[in-house]
């Protein structure tokens, strides 16, 4: 069964995504970041770039062709997800293949309509049996 684990109060949000993705590579998990749309893909992918000096994320689309040998991919889309390890969602919704993957990662940051979007997902899991679990980064950073 998928494991999901919320981390609320990111903010930014898309930094908190790097920092997870990076988090993810150091154990040698393969990710697919889930965007809700291009525009958001193409953001978190210039901020992989940018996001730490002193560390190399490798990613790519997951249309493009070193997607096969790419750790990281960012996609609008996870039908036909490229390896099963781990999801990070960025979208409001739940992604609709969530379960074919070992890991789901859900993000929730500051702003009241993210923060009721993420308990609506949040219920949406629980009431289909699975165990979700909660890092509240605010709490975690003092």
């Amino acid at each position: 069964m998928t494991r999901i684990d919320f981390y609320t109060n990111a903010e930014p949000k898309l930094q908190v995504a790097c920092q997870l993705a990076a988090k993810a590579r150091l154990q040698s998990l393969r990710l697919l970041i889930y965007a809700p749309d291009e525009a958001m893909a193409r953001a978190i992918d210039n901020l992989l770039w940018t996001f730490a000096g002193t560390v190399f994320l490798p990613h790519c689309m997951a249309r493009d062709a070193l997607a096969p040998e790419t750790p990281v991919l960012i996609a609008t889309s996870c039908e036909s997800p490229p390896h099963d390890e781990v999801l990070l969602n960025l979208c409001q919704e739940p992604p609709a293949s969530f379960s074919r993957f070992q890991r789901l990662v859900e993000i929730v940051g500051t702003e009241d309509a993210d923060k009721q979007a993420g308990r609506a997902r949040f219920r949406f899991y629980r009431d289909r049996g699975y165990e979700v679990g909660h890092i509240d980064l605010a709490k975690a950073a003092r």
